[in-house]
């Protein structure tokens, strides 16, 4: 593969860019810091990726820089045919409803500039004959739930997005990946109370992986978030409300 990965320097996206590298695919990374990029670009060298692992500024709050931070990795990579996004922002439902500013910034930037980015890469695959758009979305999109409403809300747009992506373009060649982790001990859920069943970025990574690689259109990890979400999607209204989950 020939990937542009966006989000790859923290968390679950190191990992599976990590993943990647094992394998000897092609990578290059976008992010907004400079230091960070450069970091991981030496480190996947290292994990097995061909060098060098070329970088370029893209920062999801400035769609400005989506358009040239593609054509960067068209270039450097001879054109690609797999594009990576599990950048995103993440705040607490106390935190959001207490900051207008900062649910301003969440909501833009999960579900605006984010399907702004994907559609930019959706031009550029389907362009190129087709190939795997791989976007990681959350499980807490799948209902309204009261300690993720704000948050649950971009989330729960984007994957409805990326649903429709799928339907409309996957006879051209387009496959689209949503992944949709549950609670994954990273950096961006530091503080919080983990359920019995969290997970590690390289439990996530492994199963990422495979529904690239088998092109299959959903993907919830760990592995135990689908079956707890069967269950939740099911649940009548008046029990949600009692549940606080």
């Amino acid at each position: 593969m020939k990937v542009v990965f966006l989000g790859a320097t923290k968390g679950m996206g190191r990992a599976l860019a990590r993943r990647m590298a094992e394998r000897g695919e092609a990578l290059f990374l976008l992010g907004r810091d400079p230091d960070e990029l450069a970091r991981s670009a030496r480190d996947l060298e290292i994990r097995g990726a061909p060098a060098p692992v070329a970088t370029h500024a893209c920062d999801l709050e400035h769609p400005e820089g989506f358009a040239p931070a593609l054509d960067a990795a068209e270039q450097a990579l001879g054109g690609f045919d797999t594009v990576v996004v599990t950048a995103g922002a993440f705040a607490t439902q106390d935190a959001l409803e207490a900051d207008p500013a900062l649910t301003a910034r969440v909501l833009q930037t999960n579900f605006t500039h984010t399907v702004g980015f994907c559609e930019a890469a959706r031009a550029r695959l389907l362009a190129a004959g087709g190939g795997t758009l791989c976007v990681f979305s959350s499980v807490a999109g799948e209902r309204g739930r009261t300690p993720v409403i704000l948050y649950g809300a971009s989330k729960a747009g984007l994957s409805r997005y990326l649903e429709g992506l799928d339907h409309k373009y996957r006879r051209q060649g387009l496959r689209v990946v949503t992944v949709k982790p549950g609670f994954v001990a990273t950096g961006m859920t530091a503080g919080l109370s983990p359920p019995p069943f969290a997970g590690t970025p390289e439990d996530v990574a492994g199963r990422v992986l495979d529904a690239i690689d088998r092109g299959r259109p959903v993907v919830y990890a760990p592995r135990p978030w689908r079956y707890v979400m069967a269950v939740i999607r099911h649940l009548p209204r008046a029990v949600m409300r009692r549940v606080g989950f």
